[in-house]
């Protein structure tokens, strides 16, 4: 029977194309198991803190240039990867600039 050391920690990479670079990644970093199911990456470790493993995914989604679309955030033992949500505002076009109508006295 599998029997499971340490805490278990949830990376939810939701829509998050870069797994594989992400577990290679933490992999490097850390002396723990790391487990991938689907968008899931279970993390067991003894010493290794949730602010850890947020500080880490945070520092790979820098390093990697993702941070413009995503963001990390943690609740509980569970790290979450989100994306952010872009408006597409639309800007009114001017149709130009109205000639002054102050009047000059000389």
């Amino acid at each position: 029977m599998f029997l499971k050391k340490g805490r278990k920690l949830k990376v939810d990479l939701g829509e998050l194309n870069e797994i594989e670079s992400l577990s290679s990644f933490l992999n490097s970093k850390l002396d723990a198991k790391l487990v991938l199911m689907g968008d899931k990456l279970f993390v067991y470790s003894d010493s290794l803190s949730p602010n850890e493993l947020k500080r880490l995914v945070n520092k790979f989604v820098y390093h990697e240039n993702l941070n413009h679309n995503y963001w990390v955030e943690l609740e509980g033992y569970v790290v979450k990867l989100r994306k952010f949500k872009h408006s597409d505002k639309k800007e009114k076009q001017k149709e130009g600039t109205t000639p002054s109508t102050i009047k000059h006295g000389w």
